[in-house]
């Protein structure tokens, strides 16, 4: 038992780390661009793979649910899988976009990186709509990492109890993320060069 609470404590630190690590590396990297520096016109066709892969990770967490409800644990463990590489591409991906370009502002029409107060006026209540869909899918990005580390982990580690007990909320924070992963991109895609 002793040893059982040791490696749990092992793993957390790790989940708990990991959690912690990929906001902050992240908001260096677009508070400090040009770190890495990646070159060439295919960095700008990035937010649009981004908006793709947060649609097949939509899919692919309903395809999940509607497998393990039919009782298909192979099949939900694969999807499960594949939802997790496609939030790490996406991850690896939405880093080397923002290293290497300036972010974009909504409402920015003449793209000269500040938002004036005539394109304010003339963005209207957009947005303030696309600010809010934004701030609540970087808010539940930041919040359901822990949470999706820790519903792998029990599955994983056959706590099942647990696990079912984490994805009740986990689920639908991870597929709010992703749908409105896209949203966001197809508001924002206007203000794009």
């Amino acid at each position: 038992m002793e040893k059982e609470l040791a490696g749990n404590r092992k793993y957390l630190a790790v989940i708990y780390g990991v959690s912690i690590l990929i906001p902050v590396v992240v908001a260096f990297l677009i508070l400090f661009p040009g770190k890495l520096s990646f070159t060439g016109s295919w960095v700008y066709a990035l937010p649009g793979i981004h908006a793709a892969v947060n649609s097949i990770t939509a899919i692919i967490l309903i395809l999940a649910l509607m497998a393990i409800k039919k009782g298909n644990v192979k099949l939900h463990r694969a999807l499960m899988f594949s939802a997790l590489f496609m939030g790490v591409l996406f991850l690896v991906s939405y880093i080397i976009y923002h290293s290497s370009v300036e972010s974009v502002k909504f409402g920015d029409m003449d793209h000269d990186g500040v938002v004036s107060d005539t394109e304010k006026f003339e963005a209207g209540l957009s947005r303030m709509v696309y600010l809010i869909v934004l701030a609540s899918h970087i808010l539940f990005s930041i919040a359901v990492v822990p949470f999706v580390l820790m519903a792998f982990y029990y599955a994983l580690t056959d706590q099942i109890v647990k696990h079912r007990k984490m994805v009740k909320y986990t689920f639908p924070v991870w597929l709010y993320v992703s749908i409105t992963g896209v949203i966001v991109y197809f508001m924002i895609e206007p203000y794009y060069l």
